[in-house]
């Protein structure tokens, strides 16, 4: 290997490293809060069964299941939208 080969295959300084990277650390930080979002609203949703089959529990149709988690979720899946787009100044 010559001296011009062995340059060519310095690895890149950091900027035009993270100039290749889409998302960044604080991207993918933004994304994991995002999916705790989302894993909160499916759990504001989980419960209101009967243990009994043959008892019918109206528990279900409650305010924080029918709309609260769904817009739990909904506003997760923006937040990560959100986290995906964000760019960020050096």
């Amino acid at each position: 290997m010559t001296m011009k080969n062995r340059e060519k295959q310095a690895p890149a300084s950091l900027a035009e490293r993270q100039r290749e990277m889409p998302l960044t650390v604080a991207n993918y930080k933004l994304m994991l809060i995002g999916l705790g979002i989302i894993i909160l609203g499916f759990i504001l949703m989980s419960g209101g069964g009967s243990d009994d089959p043959n008892v019918f529990d109206y528990s279900m149709f409650s305010f924080r299941r029918i709309t609260l988690a769904p817009v739990v979720v909904l506003a997760g899946f923006g937040f990560e939208l959100f986290a995906i787009m964000k760019k960020f100044k050096e």
